[in-house]
């Protein structure tokens, strides 16, 4: 099998939901270093566009959400499994509560002034702390994402954390005694909170979920990846092909046929349209092809669930 390489950044919540999968089914890995900020263009040069991290290469094929990227995951050591009870309703229902409700509201909590940019990086100067808000504003600009005063999330989390206790019970994982998808999911929203020393004490009234969250957090801490530069990541895009798809679907309801020149961007935010030939269209997942003078031809995959395709103006 080809490397996975993870481009990510190590104060991102999303990355580290994928580092803690990662950890949890022993796989090797590569690891790039991104920037925080745009301009990313390395990362660009792969993408088309898509900005969100992390993204994870495979040889020419980029992956993008971490929802997609569980599933590649799952693929490339089917054990232990991120399903353990199945692909339901319920446990991917938990997982997309965690990933847009909980996330925006943790997010302002461990991300405040002393923070998670605190603890990660501590030498940051004031212009860059002001540049990062700015870099933030401008990626939900236009997007249906509301990012709430730190009360109001604080408000929220202390309406969410008594349920989350009452559902772990006496389980070690939100669903019973294996970990799965939606497990990560909540961990990677509580792990800015747990992180910060200054708003820790808001879980510790719960001492379950505290339990939960260290205990996903040893998953993370499992097997050291090798680091590799951006520019070694898009030589090996270049001299890769893209994996076939066996045979590719079209769903009739989007209208588009396969081969025709589409744009794929979220819904929420981060509107940055990846334009490309549309290779597949199915249920679970979109996948375009394009070009680019420094990663060579490449195939991008999105999740079908949360992104917009359209015929490319």
């Amino acid at each position: 099998m080809k490397a996975l390489i993870l481009h990510h950044y190590p104060v991102s919540p999303y990355a580290e939901k994928v580092r803690a999968m990662l950890g949890y089914k022993a796989l090797a890995w590569q690891s790039v270093i991104i920037p925080m900020l745009m301009p990313k263009p390395d990362v660009v040069a792969l993408t088309g566009g898509y900005r969100r991290t992390p993204i994870l290469q495979i040889g020419a094929d980029v992956y993008c959400d971490t929802a997609l990227i569980a599933r590649v995951l799952e693929r490339a050591a089917p054990s232990p499994t991120l399903y353990p009870y199945g692909d339901n309703f319920a446990g991917r229902a938990m997982a997309h509560f965690a990933d847009s409700v909980m996330f925006n509201l943790s997010v302002p909590i461990g991300f405040q002034p002393g923070g998670m940019m605190q603890r990660f990086l501590p030498d940051a100067t004031p212009e860059f702390l002001a540049a990062f808000a700015k870099d933030r504003a401008a990626m939900r600009q236009g997007g249906t994402v509301r990012r709430g005063p730190l009360a109001e999330c604080r408000a929220y989390l202390a309406h969410a954390l008594p349920r989350i206790e009452a559902q772990l019970g006496d389980r070690p994982y939100l669903l019973g005694a294996a970990a799965s998808e939606c497990d990560f999911a909540l961990y990677h929203v509580l792990w800015p909170v747990w992180q910060v020393a200054a708003v820790r004490p808001l879980l510790e009234p719960y001492p379950r979920t505290l339990a939960f969250v260290e205990r996903m957090a040893a998953f993370g801490q499992q097997g050291k990846p090798e680091e590799i530069t951006s520019g070694r990541a898009l030589e090996i895009a270049k001299k890769s092909k893209p994996a076939a798809i066996e045979k590719p679907q079209a769903l009739e309801s989007d209208g588009l046929a396969l081969g025709e020149r589409v744009q794929v961007m979220p819904v929420d935010y981060a509107l940055d349209p990846v334009k490309g030939e549309l290779l597949e269209c199915s249920a679970e997942s979109i996948s375009v092809r394009r070009t680019d003078p420094r990663a060579g031809t490449v195939v991008v995959h999105f999740p079908r669930f949360g992104y917009q395709l359209q015929r490319a103006g």
